[in-house]
């Protein structure tokens, strides 16, 4: 163990994913009393649980972040807007919003910068963490992907949906963090399974990490 990340300092910053469609309540609620016992900074879910994790979660220092627009980032900006709203309204404290990639890859960094800032206002008072999916996108594209998506007031930049062809990279992670200069944080998410990973991400400069491999990570030797 690097004595810096201790396990409880590594647990801060994680947020325990349970993305997948076929995951249950049983699964769900077992996730929940995870995140409490190793103290998660969050628990990330599709927004359907949003209310059953926030009343297993009362109390905890862990909160409710919700996807939105999870995982093709397609939908029209007022679906993922009141998609935010509606799982805020119900108590999760963060959003992950993907971007549409499809604009972003059409160069329409404006229509890319309105769609993040509906959701950031609508989502309002929870944080927003913005997914770029970078395996899909160019150098240029990621920078220009964080610039809009800090000119729209989003808290994180996130790197990847875990559902894409590629996940965090730690020279992406260097790239973002140069681009944002301190205006957003940067959250690694995509394919990190070991506490070796979760390190490198957070030494490169992420603030947060995605990762569904929580707990192998906790109970590592």
């Amino acid at each position: 163990m690097d004595k810096k990340w201790t396990k409880a300092k590594l647990a801060a910053v994680i947020d325990h994913s349970v993305l997948r469609a076929a995951a249950d309540e049983a699964t769900l609620k077992k996730a929940c009393q995870e995140a409490r016992e190793f103290g998660f900074a969050s628990i990330c879910v599709n927004p359907c649980w949003v209310p059953l994790c926030a009343a297993e979660l009362a109390g905890s220092g862990t909160i409710v972040c919700a996807v939105v627009g999870f995982p093709m980032g397609t939908s029209a900006t007022s679906i993922k807007a009141e998609e935010a709203r509606l799982a805020v309204s119900e108590g999760a404290g963060e959003i992950d919003v993907v971007i549409n990639i499809g604009k972003a890859k059409s160069e329409d960094w404006n229509y890319i910068a309105q769609d993040i800032a509906a959701v950031v206002k609508a989502a309002k008072p929870a944080k927003v963490k913005t997914i770029i999916e970078t395996c899909v996108l160019d150098r240029q594209e990621k920078i220009l992907a964080c610039r809009a998506a800090a000119a729209a007031g989003a808290d994180y930049v996130q790197t990847s949906t875990g559902f894409g062809t590629g996940g965090a990279l730690v020279e992406d992670i260097v790239l973002m963090r140069q681009t944002l200069g301190g205006v957003a944080q940067v959250k690694a998410a995509g394919g990190i399974r070991t506490r070796a990973e979760c390190i490198a991400m957070l030494e490169a400069g992420a603030e947060r990490i995605g990762t569904s491999s929580s707990l192998d990570i906790m109970t590592e030797h």
